[in-house]
């Protein structure tokens, strides 16, 4: 099969379709250079060059969503998430006044810019689809690091429902622009709330799922978005029906779904296979390992880590990843 552009393989695998390669795709946190659009920026391009991806996933910092409604934040000095200062719920009080603001301004203005930015850079080369976190995700992270929203919302429903809508307002307005500055899709993701460590199929039902779909049907004629469920023992199966194009979860771990398993139960584009958790301590070898283990499951898989990879990831094992799926195209 001739060479194809890294946009045709993405759509060939998100229809089934055969493609020359598999396309294949890491992304992570750089925890000291995420914060100025400049360096996002800077380091996104620097990591995309030197890996090759088939797909740009725009991974700022995952604490910026709650910057937007007044959380503040610790910046790191090191490589490590930062930490939390002061969150802004407390109580079902606060959160019955949390209220929309502008999706394009502030934080949200400044990642815009770095959007625009990498789209410029890349041109009609890649897809670069921008992460977005669910109205369940943000409301969780104002009240800090643990799940203090679910016993929130167990005191007082209408306060929490009412946080919710109207963080959906405001992400549905962030996510329609960063479609207008030129992004392909949205990465979506509910953090650990889509996990049965943290919710139950009635809880999620309730404050997850209904305002998920309100996001995903804004954006839905997108070209092509992607459900992110995060952590062990995950509600996949119970999500398998949203409008997206693809999904992508830590496929090895604990009490998830595999590849194999999920894309039986579903026509859509899966994405995975590579452990995202152990990447940074597996060997090239390991990595060429589970990389053709994905690859042999056939057409409408994209070969990722499960999740966000770490930092200290080496140089060699990204580059055992792309030479494998790049081997596959004289297979």
């Amino acid at each position: 099969m001739p060479t194809m552009t890294k946009r045709d393989r993405v759509r060939a695998t998100i229809a089934g379709e055969p493609t020359d390669r598999p396309p294949f795709a890491l992304w992570g946190h750089d925890f000291l250079r995420e914060w100025s659009p400049e360096d996002l920026v800077a380091q996104t391009l620097e990591a995309y060059r030197a890996d090759g991806w088939d797909i740009i996933k725009f991974n700022p910092r995952w604490t910026y969503f709650a910057e937007h409604w007044g959380n503040t934040y610790e910046r790191p000095t090191e490589q490590r998430m930062p930490r939390l200062r002061t969150a802004v719920v407390h109580s079902t009080r606060d959160l019955a006044n949390l209220a929309p603001v502008d999706g394009r301004s502030g934080v949200f203005a400044e990642h815009l810019v770095a959007l625009r930015a990498i789209i410029d850079a890349v041109g009609q080369e890649v897809d670069v689809v921008q992460t977005i976190f669910s109205p369940l995700a943000v409301a969780g992270l104002l009240c800090g690091p643990d799940a203090g929203v679910r016993q929130l919302a167990a005191e007082d429903p209408a306060a929490a429902h009412h946080a919710l809508a109207a963080l959906t307002v405001t992400l549905i307005e962030y996510a329609r622009a960063s479609l207008a500055a030129g992004a392909s899709g949205i990465f979506y993701a509910p953090l650990f709330w889509a996990s049965y460590d943290v919710s139950d199929d009635a809880f999620y039902a309730e404050f997850g799922r209904r305002y998920d779909l309100q996001v995903l049907d804004a954006v839905r004629d997108a070209p092509w978005n992607i459900l992110h469920v995060c952590r062990d023992h995950n509600m996949l199966y119970a999500l398998l029906d949203y409008p997206v194009a693809a999904f992508n979860w830590a496929d090895r771990g604990d009490g998830n779904p595999t590849l194999a398993d999920a894309r039986s139960r579903s026509a859509k584009a899966m994405m995975g296979g590579i452990d995202h958790a152990r990447l940074h301590t597996m060997t090239p070898e390991e990595v060429r390992a589970q990389a053709r283990a994905t690859i042999a499951i056939g057409r409408g898989v994209f070969v990722t880590g499960g999740c966000g990879v770490p930092p200290q990831t080496p140089q060699a094992n990204r580059d055992a990843l792309r030479a494998v799926c790049e081997e596959a195209a004289s297979g």
